[in-house]
């Protein structure tokens, strides 16, 4: 493996880790956190979603970290209050790893900007439960 690969994979275990002291539960995967960023991005708060509204808490998600990167606008909010967003410019055709690892780099970016979360670097510490021990640091 890679050094860059080795520390991507850290980064993306200290945001998880990160996630877990924010929200109580460790998200299960990149979907989870997916998931978050749309409930976030809805601003409704913790309300029933139906299988379909989960879906598109996802592709809200998916569009907001892209955004970033300038693969998406956001177009406005329709009558019940979703945002709805504009493909800009052409995503990158590759195969599904390569696709989750552009959407892990651009959930870490977003942390990272919308968030002020800061990857402290790697620490030597290992956890109960044998995962490393990453610091993150809010940023000041």
């Amino acid at each position: 493996m890679f050094k860059r690969d080795l520390d991507f994979d850290r980064k993306w275990a200290a945001l998880m880790k990160y996630l877990q002291q924010t929200v109580g539960k460790r998200p299960k995967d990149l979907n989870a956190v997916l998931f978050l960023i749309g409930l976030q991005e809805l601003g409704r708060g913790a309300v029933y979603f139906s299988k379909e509204e989960k879906q598109d808490l996802m592709h809200i998600a998916i569009c907001k970290v892209l955004s970033l990167s300038g693969y998406y606008e956001l177009e406005g909010l329709d009558n019940e209050g979703w945002p709805h967003w504009k493909l800009i410019k052409k995503l990158p055709h590759v195969d599904l790893l390569s696709q989750e690892k552009l959407l892990k780099m651009h959930v870490l970016e977003f942390f990272e900007k919308e968030y002020g979360w800061v990857y402290a670097g790697y620490s030597a510490n290992i956890s109960e439960g044998g995962e490393e021990d990453s610091e993150m640091l809010p940023n000041t």
